[in-house]
C-alpha cells in the first residue's frame, strides 16, 4: 500500500490525478478495509459525486450525497464564512466574521437561505427517495479535495448528527490547515496527498472539468454496482 510520503513525492514529481474517477481509485485502494461491511459512501456535490460514485463502486457500498451550502460573506459572494447542510449542520469562521462585522440578522438569513438550497438540491439529486440511514453504519464522507474545508466541516458535523459507527472522511488531496482541523471532527482521515504548498484543489487533477447538477442526479440514479461513471474527465481519458 502506498504511504504518505510515497503520494507526496510523487506529486512533487507532478504526477497529478488523471480525472476525479481515478482519484476515486486511488482512495478506494486506502479504503480498503471497509469493504463489504456495509459501508455508505457521501459524495459532497457536485465535485465530490464522481469521486465518492467510484469509491463505493470498489467497495461494495451504497451511496448517497450530503450537501453542503457554503455562507456567503455581505458584498463579496465568492467568499465563504461557514457552510450549512440541509438539516442544519454547520459551520462558521468566526475569525472572518468577526473581521468583516457580519451582523447576526444577515447570518440568520444567509443560513435560512442556503439551507433551503440545500434540501432542494439533496431532493433533486435523489430524485424523491429518502436519504439512506446513518444509524450503526460505517460513513465515508468524500470530496475531490480540502482546500479551506468549510463544507466538509459542515458535512461531518450533519453526519454525526445521524449517529454513525464510525465517521470516515476521504480525499484525494488537502491543504494540511484543513486537514488539521478535520482530525479533529471525524473518527478517521484520509488524505492521499497534503503539499505543502496547496494550491487550488483542480490544480491536483489534469482534468477538473465542471460536473453539472444533472451529473450528479444521474450518477445517483444508477446503481453504483452497474454505473460506468461516464463524466467529462473519462471521457477524455478513454480518448487518450
Amino acid at each position: 500500500m502506498t504511504d504518505q510520503a510515497d503520494w507526496n513525492r510523487d506529486m512533487a514529481r507532478g504526477q497529478l490525478y488523471r480525472d476525479r474517477t481515478h482519484a476515486g481509485e486511488c482512495l478506494a485502494a486506502r479504503l480498503e478495509a471497509y469493504r463489504d461491511t456495509r459501508a455508505l459512501v457521501l459524495g459532497i456535490p457536485r465535485g465530490g459525486v464522481p469521486v465518492a460514485a467510484e469509491v463505493a463502486r470498489l467497495l461494495a457500498a451504497d451511496l448517497d450525497v450530503v450537501v453542503a451550502r457554503k455562507l456567503r460573506a455581505p458584498d463579496f459572494p465568492e467568499l465563504a464564512i461557514g457552510a450549512v447542510t440541509a438539516n442544519g449542520g454547520q459551520f462558521l469562521n468566526e475569525d472572518i466574521i468577526r473581521e468583516l462585522a457580519v451582523s447576526h440578522d444577515y447570518l440568520t438569513t444567509e443560513i435560512a437561505v442556503q439551507m433551503a438550497d440545500a434540501r432542494r438540491r439533496e431532493e433533486r439529486f435523489r430524485g424523491g427517495h429518502a436519504p439512506r440511514d446513518l444509524i450503526d453504519r460505517v460513513v465515508i464522507v468524500v470530496d475531490d479535495g480540502l482546500a479551506t474545508g468549510a463544507t466538509m466541516r459542515a458535512a461531518v458535523r450533519s453526519v454525526r448528527s445521524g449517529r454513525p459507527a464510525r465517521l470516515v472522511v476521504a480525499v484525494p488531496v488537502g491543504s494540511a490547515q484543513a486537514c488539521a482541523a478535520l482530525r479533529q471532527e471525524a473518527d478517521e482521515l484520509i488524505c492521499l496527498v497534503t503539499p505543502e504548498e496547496f494550491w487550488a484543489v483542480g490544480a491536483y487533477y489534469l482534468h477538473f472539468e465542471p460536473v453539472e447538477d444533472d451529473e450528479v442526479a444521474r450518477i445517483l440514479r444508477v446503481p453504483h454496482q452497474e454505473a460506468a461513471i461516464d463524466t467529462v474527465g473519462d471521457k477524455q481519458r478513454r480518448r487518450s
